[in-house]
């Protein structure tokens, strides 16, 4: 009960006329840079980043809640109309949704897909009311060793998981580890890695490096593969639902969000896994005439993949604002942001910013209230925007991320900065290395370093001190099993039939 009396007081705070205002706008850009073709929710925040830098804590964490949330509906409205996801997460969106749209049915498959964001993003911005508090208490209590190893499972698990291969992720990530040992030492203020450049005496600002890899390294990699023909955009009406689309939808939304929150609240989560599982569920749930519409554009598989999305992207909160730890690429965003303010999520974060952490929780639920109000309406005028040539929508890009790099410091050595990871970004995508583990790098290594000094000096420099807790030890063990666990099942489940259907399913995949 108290939880809710403080999200009350931080519904207070964000229900202002000038705060509304501020959440409309987040939500508006939010959209309206998701909805471009090849731009996630991730790029549309990190590109919109230096909105917010001459704003009040709590108007820019509005703002964000607002860009967020308008970012991950745009990027299904991408996947249902023009079959291109705007992040991993939006892919089984697609596989159904487009269909949908073929068939002259993407006003119900855009509405089944807002209004279940909305329960899904409603539900779980809730549950992160009860469960980030109480996580939260319980990391107060732990020491550096049990801290360390949790920021290692972190990395570790979304390495494994992301891109083509785990060598792959890991590659990514000791890059990402490279970069945030730019800067100088924290104990002994000697500069590392800053090649007698005094620009880089200190840390890399993470907003230069952010919108270099995700804004610039995709311009480059979608300029490389430029096709000249217009895209094909399939007409939308005003978004609608009939009394046969709501009963076939309410299951889907309840089921993917129930398999979305978790997944998303367990550091190293992501929506990736309870998108594709609710899909998979959605199909085998199905019969009837029901069952017989999958792969043609049922709305099962619609509904259910963006509840589990949008709940799943709800969770990541816990253990962002909890333990400070970001578990996807837009929560890697939205830590940058908070941390340009000098607040650093993390256990501590209750108690010190109690007021901006309720005010944010509050400002999600108005965003995504705003998301439902303003973009159902707006859904043709939305459409209209992916008529936008390529090299146009690309150009301004550009112009956007070297204006925001150059905002940060106002220093032209930044603009070399963004341009030098631009080209790492495109070289990254072109090698098939996930940025997501690079930038989880850069903003955890020096986090892990600090409290890898901690656990060092509480021991007198012996290792033994990194599983000097319970609670490390418990975490060490997860991560051998979750890095020893596929290949253990693959070589158990070779030639079952078991091992067929999985395999077929990816392949239908």
């Amino acid at each position: 009960m108290e939880s809710l009396g403080l999200l009350a007081e931080g519904l207070a705070a964000a229900a202002t006329p000038e705060n509304l205002l501020y959440a409309a706008i987040g939500v508006f850009l939010g959209t309206f840079v998701g909805v471009l073709p090849g731009i996630g929710p991730a790029m549309a925040v990190a590109l919109l980043l230096p909105v917010t830098f001459g704003l009040e804590p709590t108007q820019a964490l509005i703002m964000f809640a607002g860009i967020y949330y308008g970012g991950m509906y745009g990027g299904s409205t991408t996947s249902i109309l023009l079959n291109t996801p705007g992040e991993s997460s939006s892919v089984m969106t697609a596989i159904e949704g487009n269909k949908m749209a073929k068939k002259g049915r993407a006003a119900q498959a855009l509405a089944t897909s807002a209004i279940g964001s909305f329960i899904a993003g409603t539900i779980g911005t809730l549950l992160v009311v009860f469960f980030a508090p109480t996580l939260a208490g319980v990391a107060v209590r732990m020491g550096a060793p049990s801290y360390f190893a949790i920021m290692v499972l972190a990395v570790v698990l979304v390495s494994a998981v992301l891109g083509a291969s785990r060598m792959r992720g890991f590659i990514a990530l000791f890059l990402g580890l490279a970069i945030g040992l730019v800067g100088m030492d924290l104990n002994t203020a000697q500069p590392r890695l800053s090649f007698g450049l005094p620009q880089l005496a200190d840390r890399l600002d993470i907003v230069v490096v952010a919108v270099g890899i995700f804004a610039l390294g995709e311009a480059l990699w979608v300029a490389a593969h430029l096709r000249r023909r217009p895209l094909e955009v399939i007409p939308v009406g005003r978004p609608w639902m009939g009394r046969d689309d709501w009963r076939r939808s309410w299951g889907p939304w309840a089921r993917g969000t129930a398999l979305g929150f978790p997944f998303g609240a367990v550091p190293a989560g992501g929506a990736e896994t309870p998108t594709f599982l609710s899909y998979v569920l959605e199909r085998r749930l199905a019969t009837g005439p029901a069952a017989e519409e999958f792969g043609q554009g049922a709305i099962e598989g619609v509904a259910g993949p963006e509840a589990a999305n949008n709940a799943s992207a709800a969770g990541t909160f816990v253990p962002l604002l909890a333990l400070g730890l970001p578990v996807t690429a837009t929560a890697s965003i939205m830590l940058a942001a908070l941390q340009s303010y000098g607040i650093q999520p993390g256990p501590q974060l209750m108690g010190e910013h109690g007021d901006l952490v309720w005010t944010l929780l509050a400002s999600l639920l108005i965003g995504n209230a705003l998301l439902l109000l303003l973009n159902l309406p707006l859904a043709p005028v939305w459409a209209q925007l992916l008529r936008v040539p390529r090299p146009q929508l690309y150009a301004g890009i550009l112009f956007f991320a070297a204006l925001g790099a150059y905002t940060v410091n106002q220093d032209p050595f930044d603009l070399g900065l963004l341009l030098a990871f631009g080209l790492l970004g495109f070289a990254m995508r072109r090698f098939g290395l996930p940025v997501l583990p690079l930038v989880l790098g850069v903003i955890l290594g020096p986090l892990m370093e600090t409290k890898f000094r901690e656990a060092l000096q509480i021991s007198d420099g012996s290792l033994w001190g990194l599983v000097d807790e319970p609670v490390a030890v418990v975490v060490y063990v997860v991560i051998g099993l979750a890095l020893l666990a596929p290949t253990l099942l693959r070589r158990i489940g070779r030639g079952t039939p078991a091992a067929e259907v999985v395999e077929h399913e990816q392949v239908g995949r």
